[in-house]
């Protein structure tokens, strides 16, 4: 799955440590989502980095 999570994040002037702490997902699936290294997420998890950011899951996490 793709997702925008870093160029958000980037637009937004926060770091992975910032993020983290604001969504509550650990720094390393973060890292590892806008990596690529990390495929699987839960519901959850998208809902948290979503609120975090402001954004609509929609506009972050591309389902295609």
């Amino acid at each position: 799955m793709k997702n925008r999570i870093k160029d958000i994040r980037l637009e937004e002037g926060l770091t992975q440590d910032e993020l983290s702490k604001a969504s509550g997902v650990s720094r390393t699936i973060l890292s590892g989502l806008e990596t690529g290294t990390v495929q699987s997420i839960t519901t959850d998890t998208m809902l948290s980095i979503a609120k975090a950011l402001s954004r609509e899951v929609s506009d972050i996490f591309l389902f295609k």
